[in-house]
């Protein structure tokens, strides 16, 4: 059996760059650099901030290292800027025409040529641009200007370098990116039936979801989900998502990556939307945990590792967008990077001010990466951090899956056996297995349409007390898994 998750861990060797070698390092090599350093060397420093601090960010390191990622990322540079660091919103930000004009006079004097030559987007909705910059001396100018909240590079493929450069990861054997366009024949001990003949995913009876139906399915309720998009070949998540007993409710998908439509081209978007809202079917199939929620999937991404340009713009439009759509109440993510990406920090930001419940996967990868923590945006505070644990537990994280402070919540999703949550394939008529924090994530966000639909006049921090209140751990946190598990039951009583 293939089952689908959320793999990094292509990306997460930390061990390339040895403590020895650091300290043979000349300090000053960089400084006296006239050539951009190689994509090794990058990938070295990166590697070595996340193995010794936890994390990296682009505003810690000298402009010359900056200036050599962007040189060795296709010249491309995200430009965020605002009279504060959260000014990033331009409707609230009255000054935000002057401070993009100043940007744009300051690169067109130290680069020597004119906008229309290095201008290739302006954001409508954040403080925030993508340009082409050639000098190192345009971004030294950049930083040093009072406006600037982040100057980093737009397309510089850290994953990519390191499948090229980092021999342990070479040796690791994965690099699926979380896609893949299996069926599965379900083992008859993963599901039990319901009417008409949908099946209920064992996971969800874990969580008292079957009961919880008896409260709430999700009527009235609209998720937002990014990711690859959804298969136009299963019909339960297009023509047919009001079969069986889902009815009245609405699917919309767009596609806001390479201009390319929104059919799913990986597969991981078309299992997230079924298990958070596929119908509760007559076609014998696993039925979603919202069943009876409205559903707008957007392809922003070509897999679920946020890599290239397109893809975090795609992900930054997804967000605005469904941050500006009255309807949407929850955002549900599972896709990421090991580090901040800083337009998509303002597109979290964006529709979190505008009152979505957004949750996003605390990471997945293999074994030997499972030290890595808790990956952007979930790291977020504007974001609910979720991961999967082992059946019966709320404190033991799956083969494949992050744990760690920021985590919020938990889900069951694998079984003593391996198995993991039944879902829709991405063919019609036929169904899958899948796992990792990616399918928690998805879960837990149709979990919150169960308790909103129960209680439409509450505010995202009512649904989400009550999430925490009806969960393992509260009053109290634990330290690497949140408030753990939903007891969905309880939560829409």
């Amino acid at each position: 059996m293939k089952k689908t998750v959320f793999f990094l861990a292509l990306f997460f060797a930390l061990n390339s760059c040895t403590q020895e070698e650091l300290r043979n390092e000349n300090p000053n090599t960089e400084m006296s650099q006239k050539t951009p350093l190689t994509e090794k060397q990058i990938n070295e420093r990166i590697n070595q901030a996340i193995k010794n601090e936890g994390t990296f960010n682009w505003k810690n390191e000298s402009d010359h290292f900056l200036w050599s990622a962007i040189f060795r990322g296709n010249r491309m540079v995200s430009i965020g800027f605002g009279s504060s660091k959260d000014d990033f919103d331009r409707s609230k930000s009255p000054d935000n025409k002057n401070m993009e004009d100043e940007i744009l006079n300051a690169i067109a004097k130290s680069e020597g040529r004119g906008s229309a030559r290095f201008l290739l987007n302006s954001d409508k909705y954040l403080n925030q641009l993508d340009v082409t910059i050639e000098k190192e001396e345009t971004i030294t100018a950049l930083r040093q200007m009072k406006n600037i909240r982040y100057v980093e590079p737009a397309d510089y493929h850290y994953f990519e370098n390191e499948a090229k450069y980092n021999t342990t990861s070479k040796s690791s054997g994965s690099g699926s990116s979380g896609c893949g366009f299996s069926t599965a024949t379900l083992s008859a001990v993963d599901y039990t039936s319901t009417t008409p003949t949908a099946k209920i995913p064992w996971a969800f009876t874990k969580h008292n979801i079957p009961d919880a139906w008896n409260y709430s399915t999700g009527a009235g309720v609209t998720i937002g989900l990014i990711d690859t998009g959804v298969s136009p070949d299963q019909s339960l998540l297009g023509s047919s998502f009001n079969n069986g007993a889902s009815s009245g409710r609405t699917i919309t998908k767009f596609g806001v990556y390479n201009a390319d439509g929104s059919a799913d081209q990986c597969g991981h978007g078309t299992k997230m939307a079924s298990v958070m809202a596929a119908p509760r079917n007559n076609a014998g199939l696993p039925v979603g945990v919202a069943y009876n929620a409205n559903l707008i999937a957007y392809r922003a991404a070509e897999n679920v590792v946020l890599e290239t340009s397109s893809e975090q713009n795609g992900v930054k439009t997804a967000f605005t967008d469904l941050g500006n759509n009255t309807n949407v109440k929850i955002i549900s993510m599972s896709m990421g990077h090991i580090f901040s990406v800083g337009k998509i920090e303002d597109g979290v930001k964006y529709a979190y001010a505008r009152g979505k419940l957004i949750f996003c996967a605390g990471g997945t990868s293999t074994s030997f990466t499972n030290f890595v923590g808790v990956i952007f945006p979930a790291s977020m505070p504007e974001t609910q951090a979720i991961t999967g644990v082992k059946e019966g537990t709320s404190n033991q994280k799956c083969n494949v899956c992050h744990s760690g402070s920021q985590i919020d919540f938990t889900f069951q999703m694998e079984r003593a056996s391996g198995n993991t949550v039944p879902v829709l394939s991405y063919y019609n008529g036929q169904a899958d297995y899948v796992g990792g924090s990616s399918v928690a994530t998805a879960a837990t966000a149709g979990i919150a349409a169960l308790v909103w639909a129960k209680n439409p006049s509450w505010t995202r921090d009512q649904v989400l007390n009550k999430m925490r209140q009806s969960a393992t751990y509260y009053p109290t946190v634990n330290s690497s898994y949140g408030y753990g598990n939903i007891n969905v039951l309880k939560a829409v009583q």
